[in-house]
């Protein structure tokens, strides 16, 4: 019965997936795709807290007795006695009148709908003013330009835009949310995210890590623990990482939530609204927007158990041109700072400072830092000297969008048992999926099981002396410590000399036999 479930499951997943894509078809014209993308998120995050907030109420009232409450058909003048303690739970409030499923009703006879749709989503931002969610609502609809020109060059032509939006979000079988299929909402979400990075390519896709690697960092930075205090990801993109541990830990065991930090602010956007959409409540995520390397945002927190983080690959910072950051507490154990043209170690500095003592982060970088010669090979000094590596691990190549470099994980640790670092080599552990590689369950288990066991496996893992280290010059490339298989074949040497005796000998046979046939055709000429 349980296989059954599950493949109603997927069934339901494939049929939403069509229907999105449907969507981003059908509507799409006009607008780019990655564009495009603010919409179809930004009415789906409209209908999700208009369906949260209503589920949220119905429920409360009915626990009180009133077994047919409805708050979709309240009036507004009896919805407002509610709003002070609803923001309070919730971080938000909608009046009825302005819940997805009624503005949706009077869509297609609304000639004003642009005007009406900006007025609402006006009020759900400013409903969180000068509340403790103030921060995690504000600007979440500026993606969503109900009167911009790329949705038609008059106000009808766009009118007609957003109603085909509005009823197309409105249609998706979402699941009830009594049902507990409510991760509908984030799949949904994330299935968005991959159709638009495969097809952006760079454009857009940079930022967004797939699934499974994304589980893998996960199941990496919370080996042996059931519960963490909270996550952080400091180059967060749209949140897909930390939203991993949801998933695996469940909700309730990352006790202080969801914590990130990211420089793109559209992305910042999507990453609040992924938060929303997986019911992840306003207290419990803290989402900031800025550049963590020079303008970090959580410094007052207390450390974190568990950092996962696909940051941006060589990319360009301040470095030692700005003298404050070589005194940055950060940084300054290194004693050198990231190249200006490579800020990867700054990254990886930035996250083991905070990390607590007992917990884990799982980076992802590229393959370059691990053995270039500078200040990255004394940053890799530090960790190595300090016994900080816990391991690295060499992934397949082509997993990510927009590079087909094969990139690595390093996996951080304050409190290890040993002064040795693992090496797995895991370039062969893929499926091939469409135009990418995946790592399937199979593959990822594989890669889990080496590194919890933490021993030499002939061509797969090796547990490395650090001092074997210090002497290759912290060297940290994997294939440099795990031997490639010899896929030549095993030749016999005497069968191959015996080989060749016959061959000269054949070709002693033909000279003379040549010879022979000349001698006879120049005789012939005579």
């Amino acid at each position: 019965m349980a296989n059954n479930g599950n493949t109603t499951k997927e069934q339901e997943r494939t049929e939403l997936h069509r229907a999105i894509w449907q969507i981003a078809n059908d509507l799409r014209g006009s607008v780019d795709g990655w564009d495009f993308k603010q919409y179809v998120l930004g009415m789906l995050f409209y209908r999700f807290i208009s369906e949260n907030l209503t589920s949220y109420i119905n429920e409360d009232e009915r626990r009180s007795g009133h077994k047919d409450f409805d708050y979709a058909k309240l009036t507004d003048k009896k919805a407002e006695l509610g709003r002070a303690d609803t923001v309070k739970e919730k971080g938000f409030y909608i009046l009825p009148s302005e819940l997805f499923v009624n503005v949706r009703s009077k869509a297609r006879h609304d000639a004003n709908l642009n005007e009406t749709l900006a007025a609402v989503f006006h009020n759900i931002e400013n409903s969180a003013k000068g509340s403790d969610s103030e921060d995690d609502l504000k600007g979440l609809f500026d993606d969503l330009d109900v009167n911009s020109n790329k949705l038609g060059n008059t106000v009808e032509k766009r009118n007609q835009k957003l109603v085909k939006l509005l009823e197309a979000i409105g249609d998706l079988c979402l699941g009830n949310y009594y049902d507990n299929t409510i991760d509908a909402f984030g799949d949904a979400y994330e299935f968005l995210m991959t159709m638009y990075a495969s097809n952006a390519g760079k454009s857009g896709g940079e930022f967004f890590t797939p699934q499974e690697v994304s589980e893998l960092l996960a199941c990496l930075a919370t080996v042996g623990k059931k519960e963490v205090n909270k996550v952080y990801d400091p180059a967060c993109g749209s949140g897909s990482l930390l939203l991993k541990f949801a998933k695996i830990l469940g909700k309730e065991n990352v006790r202080l939530g969801f914590f990130g930090q990211e420089i793109n602010l559209t992305t910042y956007n999507l990453c609040r609204i992924n938060m929303f959409l997986h019911d992840v409540n306003y207290n419990h995520f803290d989402i900031a927007h800025g550049d963590t390397l020079t303008e970090p945002k959580h410094w007052d927190d207390e450390p974190f158990d568990a950092i996962v983080s696909n940051p941006p690959y060589s990319i360009r910072w301040e470095g030692d041109s700005n003298s404050l950051l070589i005194n940055d507490p950060r940084f300054s154990p290194a004693g050198v700072l990231a190249p200006k043209s490579k800020a990867d170690l700054a990254f990886t500095m930035h996250m083991l400072s905070w990390l607590s003592t007992s917990g884990t982060a799982a980076i992802v970088e590229f393959p370059g830092v691990l053995y270039r010669g500078g200040a990255e090979q004394k940053i890799r000094k530090y960790l190595i000297d300090n016994n900080y590596i816990d391991a690295v691990i060499q992934l397949p190549p082509d997993l990510f969008f927009g590079t087909t470099i094969g990139t690595c994980i390093i996996v951080l640790k304050k409190s290890k048992k040993d002064n040795k670092t693992l090496f797995i080599d895991a370039s062969a552990e893929f499926v091939r999926g469409g135009n990418k590689n995946k790592l399937s369950d199979d593959n990822r288990a594989k890669i889990m099981d080496a590194f919890t066991k933490r021993v030499d496996k002939a061509h797969f893992s090796q547990l490395v002396s650090n001092k074997t280290i210090e002497e290759n010059g912290y060297n940290i490339a994997v294939s440099t410590y795990v031997a490639q298989k010899d896929t030549r074949e095993v030749i016999d040497i005497k069968k191959l000399n015996a080989e060749i005796v016959g061959i000269v000998a054949r070709q002693n046979k033909l000279r003379t036999a040549i010879d022979e046939i000349v001698a006879d055709i120049e005789g012939h000429h005579d």
